[in-house]
């Protein structure tokens, strides 16, 4: 009787759950009708700023717009950072530049640089110039990176020191600037008289050392340095094969610049895993706010190239046309051939296009991926076909027509595996993004083999 029970109570839970969000929003939103700032204020300083967040991006478009202008420079730029790019974005529009200038002067010149790329450029202008010219040149430095490189990731505040110095001085040093520090970071670099790093010191290890210990004792071999001009997924790759919490940044010269962290990393990670899945389904966003005609223009091109290959396929079929009026039971059965060959060659492109993205399919592994995806689509393509070959006898009583199908199968899953990590292959070869066109060019060819194989094999073995 208990374990018959224990489903009801999990199901309970989770109503409760989304009891208590519908709750919290419900008392956001009166917070925000009693235009009282400070009420808004207090709900909002009840969570976590990541919460919070989350709290904001449930509301209407136009109630977080005239949150975003009731609240104006109190609104909290921990929140702000925390809010999705097209929710900030609207934040950003609806704060006054005093707002956005105080929010930019507490922050590294990471997050400053976020917020300011969402401005348009007379807002942006604006700002800059009433900054300070040390800040504002920082910042218009930060700005002038590609928005996807590590000149955007970078911090340029970060703590450096000689090798000669100790751990006390380090230390003293530290404290005695520390409104010059970055919020987080984790090493102290180790720089010569040229300005280039020789090493970092952990700060793990400067707790656990004594005061008077050199650091130039107790630094470790720098495992990567970053150009400022690397792309982001460079930079994230990076990080995960190294196990990576923070790296330095250096310019041409290998003078030290900045550092990107691991919090910035896992960002990039998220936001790329992101694009290259919608990516593989033809579509460019998918944003909380995206309007209808945003989501059709993002998605038209893709279906517009759909619309071409359909014919391709459905030109295939026509140069059967004799054979299929001949053997109505070929149009019953054409539609599993591609089908089984479609899905299986997404499955292979779903995984290549994975091990693309994280540098696994180079050299000989490449060649070992392209084996074992053969020998996948052979097994694949023998038990499908035998199985398939067994309902069409059943349905038909037909041996010739079972026969022509399960070879049709077998020759179009071989295709499908293969395809799904050649195309790929070839597409990055070529310096295209596989995620964004690998798909259109597999689902087309497997059609097309699909409908020549079964359709063919009837011409000659059934008429």
């Amino acid at each position: 009787m208990e374990a018959e029970h224990e489903p009801d109570t999990r199901l309970e839970e989770e109503l409760t759950e989304e009891e208590l969000e519908a709750e919290q929003l419900s008392e956001l939103i009166e917070a925000f009708e009693t235009g009282k700032p400070g009420e808004v204020l207090e709900n909002l300083d009840a969570y976590h700023p990541a919460d919070a967040a989350d709290l904001l991006e449930q509301l209407p478009r136009s109630v977080l717009s005239e949150t975003a202008e009731l609240l104006g420079e109190q609104f909290p730029t921990e929140i702000l950072l925390e809010l999705r790019d097209e929710y900030r974005e609207i934040v950003v529009d609806n704060l006054p530049d005093a707002a956005i200038s105080e929010a930019v002067n507490s922050l590294d010149s990471d997050d400053a640089a976020l917020i300011l790329e969402d401005l348009a450029e007379d807002r942006q202008s604006a700002i800059l110039e009433n900054m300070e010219i040390r800040d504002r040149e920082e910042l218009e430095r930060v700005l002038a990176f590609d928005e996807e490189s590590a000149g955007r990731l970078m911090q340029r505040d970060f703590l450096a020191a000689p090798e000669f110095w100790t751990v006390g001085q380090a230390v003293d040093h530290a404290r005695a600037n520390a409104e010059d520090l970055p919020d987080v970071f984790f090493e102290i670099y180790i720089i010569d008289p040229a300005f280039r790093v020789v090493g970092a010191v952990p700060l793990h290890k400067i707790m656990r050392t004594p005061r008077s210990v050199p650091l130039g004792q107790i630094a470790e071999e720098i495992e990567v340095e970053i150009g400022p001009d690397m792309d982001q997924e460079e930079v994230a790759y990076l990080f995960q094969k190294y196990d990576l919490t923070s790296a330095p940044v250096v310019d041409e010269s290998g003078r030290l610049t900045g550092m990107v962290t691991i919090d910035d990393v896992v960002d990039v990670i998220q936001e790329e895993n992101r694009e290259d899945l919608l990516a593989l389904s033809g579509v460019s966003s998918a944003g909380g706010f995206d309007t209808v005609v945003s989501s059709f223009r993002s998605r038209a091109p893709w279906l517009l190239i759909n619309v071409f290959t359909a014919f391709i396929a459905s030109g295939v079929i026509s140069m059967f046309s004799a054979t299929i009026d001949s053997y109505v039971a070929l149009a019953v059965l054409m539609p599993v051939v591609v089908a089984l060959g479609g899905n299986a060659g997404s499955q292979t492109l779903a995984v290549s296009v994975r091990g693309i993205a994280e540098r696994e399919l180079s050299g000989s592994a490449a060649r070992r991926a392209i084996v074992r995806e053969l020998l996948t689509a052979i097994i694949n393509g023998i038990v499908f076909s035998a199985a398939v070959a067994v309902i069409a006898f059943f349905w038909f009583a037909d041996v010739r027509l079972s026969l022509v199908i399960a070879i049709a199968m077998i020759g179009t899953f071989l295709w499908a595996g293969l395809s799904g990590i050649l195309i790929p292959l070839g597409l990055q070869r070529l310096g295209a993004d596989p995620a964004v066109s690998s798909s259109v060019f597999l689902l087309t060819t497997v059609d097309i083999v699909g409908f020549l194989s079964f359709l063919g094999l009837a011409t000659l073995l059934l008429l």
